[in-house]
């Protein structure tokens, strides 16, 4: 299961690395789509290492890879998140392991960042699918995937705080923010591999 959420997440950002380039056009530098692409390419190139690693290990292995492959905000951002999910993570985690360890994540990347939710950031997709997991009830990956889907498309009437588009001011509302898409494009992949 681990090489499939690997391949999985790094697919789907490939696969939609233009659409995240159009969306950066829009308020960014128009580098996204194509700093992400790089980044999942190079942590397919380690997959058959990566596979074979305790969870933990496999996730830090993938955050360094981000950090040192993808430009711009991207990389360490992405990579710290992953980096912390593998500090934090047991190798069998159960799901309250799990939501302390996004929380943590998502503790970090605010962190090095300087940035929260609600200034249109990936953070705006990763609090509130961090508040879906550590709550109780059926259907959670099916909740997971609607709740990130949702917070993505709620970065569309946003203004910008932080980042290149907080230099836009009012020309940042209208348009996702490309951060948020590729969170909740990642989240849908890993919510598709857990129900296989």
């Amino acid at each position: 299961m681990q090489r499939r959420l690997i391949e999985e997440a790094a697919n789907v950002v490939i696969g939609h690395a233009d659409e995240l380039t159009a969306l950066d056009q829009a308020i960014g530098d128009a580098d996204h789509g194509l700093n992400m692409r790089r980044g999942a390419m190079a942590v397919l190139e380690r997959l058959d290492e990566l596979a074979v690693k305790p969870l933990p290990d496999a996730l830090i292995a993938a955050g360094q890879t981000l950090v040192m492959k993808v430009g711009g905000a991207s990389g360490p951002l992405y990579g710290t998140l992953l980096m912390t999910l593998g500090k934090s993570l047991p190798v069998s985690p159960s799901r309250d392991e799990l939501a302390q360890a996004l929380g943590a994540a998502v503790a970090a990347v605010k962190k090095i960042g300087r940035s929260d939710v609600g200034q249109k950031t990936m953070l705006d997709v990763l609090g509130p699918v961090h508040e879906e997991l550590a709550s109780d009830g059926p259907a959670l990956l099916d909740r997971l995937r609607e709740r990130s889907a949702a917070a993505a498309d709620a970065t569309i009437p946003m203004k910008a705080i932080k980042g290149r588009a907080s230099f836009l001011g009012e020309r940042s509302i209208g348009h996702m923010d490309p951060g948020a898409r590729s969170s909740s494009l990642m989240i849908a992949a890993v919510c598709t591999v857990m129900e296989e």
